[in-house]
């Protein structure tokens, strides 16, 4: 029984020591693991941390690079999901100056696929990838790297909207004030635009796209139809009834009176203009015959620009689209 006594007390005091050095290991760590900074919604790690100077964020979801960088955090790696490029730092022109001398690391578009290989040698201390696929296992990919800001619960792909979007990436960068602030600035652009145009209210509109043998047109989750509501034009009910998936209607062409409305912005999607302006379906509508559609190339900055949808961008696509609806509107029978 005595040397029973001996083992435990033995054990005793061993497990003593463990649990010591073990609190002592957790307090070094955490008082070295940096400046909070942040929060995100979820995760096995909801705090921001900074581990050094300067926060280390890689953006992946679409303009989450470009919305981080107009509120003050340069990102260190950009996913590259407009093409805008090396030259322009992996976002739109608007914004390239923000950089200044520094350049992040422009990740090609490979689809919603990520090199998660690549990213955990960025070390980065945040992800950002809002306006992204709705996926778990990326996420929890993504988490086993560093804290991870995303969409909200039941977000369609890549449906975010603006605000939403502004508002996760400055409380995870630390920048809650800054969101708030430029949210309000391009909501007040918006407004100013509604209150000096009554003629918008109330008008249908559709923001449509040729692609392929078919076409499609942008519904409610998307700046390129959310901006315009917000200026008083309404969705096209017919289509509407095309039940939408996500931000996009599918359109045949069968179906393609349904971006008859009373106003609308014509594009395409990796074809070159010619092939909207002599397009026979699209010419036959009465909004092309009565002059009251937008054509807009796709790499025009009023397209790049709403397709962003950011605070920045946006503003700058109210500035140039307005003029154009005016004389669309003006145009509308009575």
């Amino acid at each position: 029984m005595r040397s029973v006594r001996r083992v435990l007390g033995a054990l005793t005091v061993a497990v003593a020591l463990t649990t010591a050095m073990a609190a002592c290991s957790s307090s070094d760590s955490s008082s070295s693991d940096g400046e909070v900074v942040g929060s995100v919604a979820s995760g096995p790690d909801t705090v921001v941390r900074k581990s050094g100077d300067e926060l280390k964020v890689v953006a992946l979801g679409w303009s989450d690079g470009e919305i981080a960088l107009s509120l003050g955090v340069k990102p260190i790696a950009i996913y590259d999901w407009q093409g805008f490029g090396e030259a322009n730092k992996g976002v739109g022109s608007w914004a390239t100056d923000l950089f200044d001398d520094s350049s992040p690391t422009v990740i090609a578009n490979s689809g919603t696929t990520y090199n998660y290989e690549q990213i955990e040698l960025l070390e980065p201390d945040l992800i950002l990838n809002v306006r992204a696929a709705s996926d778990q296992r990326v996420f929890d990919r993504l988490s086993q790297i560093a804290p991870v800001a995303t969409a909200p619960a039941g977000a369609p792909d890549f449906a975010v909207d603006w605000r939403t979007q502004t508002q996760i990436i400055g409380e995870a960068i630390g920048k809650t004030s800054e969101a708030e602030q430029a949210v309000a600035d391009t909501s007040g652009k918006i407004e100013a635009a509604a209150t000096a145009n009554p003629a918008f209210k109330d008008k249908t509109f559709v923001y449509a796209a040729k692609f392929a043998d078919a076409y499609g047109a942008y519904v409610a989750g998307d700046a390129r139809f959310d901006v315009f509501a917000e200026m008083g034009f309404v969705a096209y009910p017919p289509l509407l009834a095309l039940q939408p998936s996500g931000f996009f209607a599918a359109v045949s062409a069968e179906q393609v009176a349904a971006l008859n409305a009373q106003v609308a912005i014509f594009t395409t999607i990796s074809k070159p203009m010619s092939d909207l302006t002599s397009d026979a379906l699209i010419n036959s509508l009465s909004v092309v015959q009565d002059g009251r559609a937008i054509m807009l190339d796709e790499k025009s900055e009023i397209n790049v620009a709403l397709a962003a949808g950011t605070p920045q961008s946006i503003a700058i696509a109210v500035d140039q689209v307005v003029p154009m609806l005016q004389q669309s509107v003006a145009k509308v029978p009575g």
